[in-house]
């Protein structure tokens, strides 16, 4: 009789095959049913974002511990199947967005549990907080207040300032001589500021910057995506009666060209706090 040999190698290698299946499946389904939600904007950042995550694990695959506990591996499977039986039984509208924003975190989460336990979760701490910055604070802000009245505010004196007769109604109305706009949620610039506050995560994590600067990126993230759909809704109130220019700036590639300006100017702003780092060590160096 022939007996076939078990090692614990065999086992871990088995391990780390179904562990890759079952994530790329949930990456798969999430991608698929964000690109089908007609999200544009959220599809691309998910695709960002995962990368990130992809090329964290890859330069420290060879150190994690990967032991689960039954409890452990039974709340990640409780939690996969949560987000296989919302990817079947999604309904439209809002709850879409809610599940191609939260799905991607509790994915990792249920993966993380299934390969190193509770305990072992820590060891992903960079990836789930990429994960989370995906798309948690844009449900939290959208939830908890509406910038609108506050976007409204800063075009209408970008408008004022750049000699316009421009003037505010109600807060969220911006009214000019040839027409008036409405400042709804969905353009107060909240997703811009989502997304620029998420790059701003990875930027940190992928390349420190010193405790003191560490607040900063964040903060000016924030503000650069802000101050660039401010003017953007300045630019939309004075085309609105030029319906192509309005829908190309609104909702067509002008909208989505405004978000790469933005993260252009993240990106120049982030270089160049770390060449100022980089000088200040080589001054440090050579005194």
């Amino acid at each position: 009789m022939k007996f076939t040999n078990f090692t614990p190698v065999k086992t871990l290698k088995n391990s780390e095959f179904w562990l890759l299946g079952i994530a790329a499946s949930l990456i798969a389904i999430i991608v698929t049913l964000t690109w089908k939600s007609g999200d544009i904007s959220q599809l691309g950042m998910s695709i960002l974002f995962l990368f990130a995550v992809i090329s964290f694990l890859g330069e420290k695959r060879d150190e994690l511990t990967l032991e689960s506990g039954i409890f452990s591996s039974f709340l990640g499977a409780f939690l996969i199947a949560v987000v296989l039986w919302q990817s079947i039984f999604l309904p439209k509208g809002e709850q879409i967005a809610v599940f191609t924003h939260l799905s991607p975190l509790i994915s990792a989460i249920a993966v993380g549990l299934l390969a190193s336990g509770l305990k072992g979760l820590k060891q992903y701490w960079q990836e789930l907080t990429i994960l989370f910055f995906l798309g948690v604070p844009k449900l939290v802000l959208t939830s908890l207040t509406d910038i609108s009245p506050i976007t409204a505010k800063f075009s209408t004196l970008l408008l004022w300032y750049s000699g316009f007769d421009v003037s505010l109604q109600q807060s969220i109305y911006i009214n000019l001589p040839t027409g008036s706009i409405k400042v709804y949620s969905g353009c107060s610039g909240v997703e811009l500021i989502s997304h620029l506050l998420g790059l701003s995560v990875i930027a940190l994590l992928m390349f420190p910057l010193e405790r003191k600067k560490r607040i900063v990126v964040p903060i000016g993230a924030v503000l650069i995506a802000f101050i660039v759909n401010g003017i953007r809704v300045a630019l939309l109130a004075v085309i609105v009666t030029k319906q192509q220019s309005f829908d190309y700036w609104h909702q067509g590639d002008g909208s989505r060209l405004f978000g790469m300006i933005a993260v252009l100017i993240l990106g120049l702003f982030y270089f160049f706090l770390l060449k100022q780092e980089e000088g200040k060590k080589q001054g440090n160096a050579e005194s």
